[in-house]
């Protein structure tokens, strides 16, 4: 396995906090959300549009994120995403997993300096 799917592999398990955590900064569309975490990566990660979309109704039948449909005056209509109070919470409790989990494996990979 290349180095980049196994990276792939390890954010995919995070991706819906990734999302919510995009979204929080204010209601988007998927390109823009697209375009949002390949910034946010530094273009080191990309996430691929069935995925997002996948994670976009997943969220919504949880809960944690709505849709509506903007207004636009010219060109194709967007469905817009925005977090809701449950995704916010949501978000905070992902984001405490993964620096618990981050710890663990630091230690088990002996990266915070040798303490176990």
């Amino acid at each position: 396995m290349s180095t980049r799917d196994a990276v792939s592999d390890l954010i995919r398990g995070n991706i819906d906090a990734i999302i919510l955590c995009t979204l929080k900064e204010g209601d988007s569309y998927g390109y823009e959300i697209l375009k949002d975490i390949a910034t946010a990566s530094h273009g080191e990660y990309e996430m691929k549009e069935p995925s997002l979309y996948t994670s976009l109704k997943r969220l919504e039948g949880q809960g944690f994120v709505e849709s509506y449909w903007g207004d636009e005056s010219q060109g194709a209509r967007r469905k817009y995403y925005r977090v809701t109070p449950a995704g916010a919470v949501e978000l905070e409790e992902a984001t405490e997993r993964w620096v618990r989990v981050r710890r663990i494996i630091d230690r088990l990979l002996k990266q915070d300096g040798g303490d176990r």
